[in-house]
C-alpha cells in the first residue's frame, strides 16, 4: 500500500485528493481508493498556500514514511550474535582440497561418538584461527558465529579432543600424507627447532615438567619439536615432558617421517646449536642425511677460535645499497667428535665439515652495547652487596668467592666480583657466528641463506604463542593438552599451505591472520548481510586470484556459500 497525490484538471481548475493504492486479492491486481479530498489549487492559494502542490506532496511523503514505519515489525536484541566470521573460509577452501575427513572418519569407527570428529576438529581449528580463545569460550561465543557448525555439547568437545589427543600421530600421519599428495614436500633441506610451553600450576605431573623454559619461568613446561620442510611447510610435531632434552627429538621425528612417507633420499638438517651435538651428527651420517648447524665459538678449541677471528680470507657482502652487509669466510677440514651411546660408552668418529663464520658489523654493535649495560649493572650490584639471584643473565660476568684481606680464598661470606675474562670474551666474539655443514659442496652463502632460513620456524612458533594463542592452556589432562596443541599446528600448516602454495609466499603471515580475523559479516535479513571488513592489500589479492566478492559491500547467502565450497587452482 501506498499514497499518492491525484491532481485531477477540471473547467475550475486542478483539483488535488490524496488517495492510496493496494493490492486487492480478489481482483487480482492494484487498485486505488481516495484518502482524502483536498480542494482546487486557486481556493488554497487563497487560504494562503502558495505552492499546494508541493505542500500536499510532502504531506504524501510524510504519510508514506509513517506507513513503512508501522508496516516494519521492531527487531528487539537477541541472545544469538547478528554478526559472523567468515575470514576462515580460504583456510577451508586448503583443507577441503585434502582427503582428511575420509581417513578421520575411518579413524572415528573404534569410537560410538554421536558427533562427527572431523566436523568438530575442523570447527576448533577454523575458530582457533578467526578468535582464538578457551574452549569454553569458543563453544559459547564463537561456534554460532562461523557460518556452519555440527551441533555438538560442550562434553563432547571435551570428548573430541581427548581423542585427537589419544590420536595425534595418527592425525599427524593423515595430514602428512594429504599435503605431499595434494601439495607435495621438499624434504631436501628440512628444518627443525624446539620451544616449550608453561602452565600455570603448582604441581608437576608426568607429562608437564619443571625444566629450562625460554622465558626463564619456574611453571611446569611440556616441550614441541616443530619439523618443517625446504619451503617451510610443517612436516610434523614431537610433544614431550618438560623435563626431558630437546636434543634427541630431531633424530626421532625424522626417523619417523622418513619411515612414514618412504622418504630415501639425502635430507640436510638445519638447526640451531641447541640441537648440534654429536650424537645428532652421527644419526645424520649414518642415515644418509646431511647437516647445517650453528656452533658455539666461546666453547671452540683454542686453534678453531684463532682462525674466526683471524682478519684473513673474509669477503665482503653487499647489501642493494652498495653497504656492508656482513664479512664471510668458510674452510673444509676433518673434524673429531665424541659421544656416549645408550651403554655408556665413549664413541668417536671423525667427518669432513665446511665451516662458514660470518661477522656481522651492526650486530657487533648492539651486542657490545649490551654487554657494557649488563656490566654496568653488574657493577652496581656489587657495590649494593645483592645477593646472587638479583644479577639474572648478567651473572656470566661476575665471580662469586669467600676471600680473605689478602685475597686468598676461605670460608668466609661471599664476595662478588667481576669475570673479566668472561666480559673481554663476549665482546671479543661480539657479532661473530659459526655455521657447520656436513655439505662441502655448497657455497658458503647458499650455506648462510640456508641456515637464516631457520626463521621461518622462530615464525611459526610465534604465530602458535601469539596469533593463535596457544598458551595460556586451560585443560589439564595429558591427551586433552596434546589435542590443543594439534589444533594449533593444523592450524600453522593451513596458514603455510595457503601463503606459500596459494599466494607464492607474496604476503606475510600477518596479513592473512588479519584477514582471518577482519573478515566479518553481519545479518541484517534472512538472505542479507553487510561486509564491515577494512580494505586490505590482500583482500584485493583474494578477489583476483578467486572472483568471489569478498570486497562487496552487501552479500547473500549464495554468495556465501561459494566462498566456503571455494577451490584454489593447485599445483603440485
Amino acid at each position: 500500500m501506498a499514497y499518492f497525490l491525484k491532481k485531477s484538471h477540471y473547467k475550475k481548475g486542478v483539483y488535488l485528493q490524496i488517495y492510496e493504492s493496494f493490492y486487492d486479492p480478489e481482483r487480482k491486481q492494484t487498485v486505488h481508493k481516495s484518502y482524502r479530498a483536498i480542494g482546487y489549487c486557486h481556493e488554497l492559494q487563497e487560504k494562503g498556500i502558495d505552492d499546494p502542490i508541493r505542500h500536499f506532496s510532502e504531506e504524501v511523503d510524510a504519510l508514506n514514511r509513517e506507513r513503512k514505519r508501522n508496516k516494519e515489525p521492531v527487531r528487539e536484541i537477541t541472545d544469538e550474535s547478528p554478526e559472523r566470521c567468515l575470514g576462515y573460509f580460504p583456510f577451508k577452501n586448503v583443507h577441503d582440497a585434502m582427503s582428511v575427513k575420509r581417513y578421520l572418519d575411518l579413524l572415528q569407527t573404534q569410537t560410538d561418538f554421536p558427533f562427527n570428529v572431523f566436523s568438530m576438529f575442523s570447527s576448533l581449528v577454523y575458530a582457533r584461527l578467526v578468535q582464538p580463545c578457551s574452549k569454553r569460550k569458543t563453544f559459547h561465543d564463537v561456534w554460532p558465529r562461523l557460518w556452519e557448525t555440527d551441533p555438538a555439547s560442550l562434553t563432547q568437545l571435551y570428548e573430541g579432543i581427548a581423542f585427537l589427543g589419544d590420536n595425534y600421530e595418527k592425525i599427524l600421519e593423515i595430514y602428512a600424507h594429504e599435503v605431499s599428495r595434494v601439495f607435495g614436500y621438499k624434504t631436501e633441506q628440512t628444518y627443525f627447532d624446539c620451544t616449550n610451553f608453561y602452565f600455570e600450576i603448582d604441581r608437576e605431573d608426568e607429562f608437564r615438567r619443571k625444566g629450562p623454559e625460554k622465558n626463564n619461568r619456574r611453571d611446569p613446561i611440556v616441550g614441541l619439536g616443530l619439523l618443517l620442510d625446504a619451503n617451510q611447510v610443517p612436516l610434523g610435531m614431537k610433544m614431550f615432558p618438560g623435563n626431558q632434552s630437546e636434543v634427541p627429538v630431531i633424530r626421532h621425528v625424522l626417523s619417523d617421517l622418513k619411515q612414514q612417507h618412504h622418504i630415501k633420499g639425502k635430507t640436510i638438517r638445519v638447526a640451531d646449536k641447541g640441537l648440534n651435538c654429536a650424537e645428532n651428527i652421527h644419526h645424520a651420517i649414518q642415515h644418509g642425511d646431511g647437516y647445517i648447524h650453528s656452533k658455539s665459538i666461546a666453547k671452540l678449541p683454542k686453534t678453531e677460535k684463532e682462525w674466526v677471528l683471524l682478519t684473513d680470507g673474509y669477503k665482503q657482502v653487499l647489501d642493494t645499497n652498495d653497504k656492508v652487509k656482513y664479512f664471510i669466510k668458510s674452510c673444509v677440514a676433518e673434524f673429531i667428535y665424541e659421544y656416549k651411546d645408550t651403554s655408556g660408552v665413549k664413541q668417536r668418529f671423525t667427518v669432513t665439515e665446511k665451516r662458514v663464520v660470518t661477522l656481522n658489523p651492526k650486530l657487533r654493535t648492539k651486542k657490545i652495547a649490551e654487554i657494557k649495560k649488563q656490566v654496568n649493572k653488574v657493577k652496581n650490584l656489587c657495590l649494593s652487596q645483592a645477593k646472587r639471584k638479583e644479577y639474572g643473565d648478567a651473572a656470566k660476568y661476575v665471580n662469586f668467592e669467600a676471600i680473605d684481606e689478602q685475597g686468598l680464598t676461605t670460608d668466609n661470606r661471599i664476595e662478588a666480583a667481576l669475570n673479566q675474562e668472561a666480559i673481554l670474551q663476549d665482546i671479543e666474539l661480539a657479532g661473530f657466528n659459526l655455521i657447520v655443514t656436513s655439505e662441502i659442496d655448497m657455497t658458503p652463502l647458499d650455506i648462510y641463506d640456508a641456515y637464516h632460513n631457520l626463521w621461518r620456524i622462530e615464525e611459526s612458533f610465534k604465530v602458535m604463542k601469539s596469533q593463535l594463542d596457544a598458551r595460556p592452556v586451560y585443560l589439564q589432562k595429558q591427551n586433552t593438552i596434546i589435542g590443543h596443541f594439534l589444533i594449533c599446528y593444523v592450524a600453522v600448516l593451513l596458514l603455510r599451505l595457503l601463503q606459500i602454495h596459494v599466494f607464492k609466499n607474496h604476503y606475510a603471515s600477518e596479513a592473512i591472520m588479519d584477514f582471518a580475523r577482519g573478515f566479518r559479516l553481519v545479518n541484517i535479513s534472512p538472505n542479507k548481510f553487510i561486509n564491515i571488513t577494512k580494505h586490505a592489500p590482500f583482500i584485493d589479492a583474494l578477489a583476483e586470484k578467486t572472483g568471489l566478492p569478498v570486497k562487496s559491500y552487501f552479500l547473500n547467502n549464495g554468495q556465501i556459500k561459494n566462498m566456503l565450497n571455494n577451490r584454489f587452482k593447485l599445483k603440485k
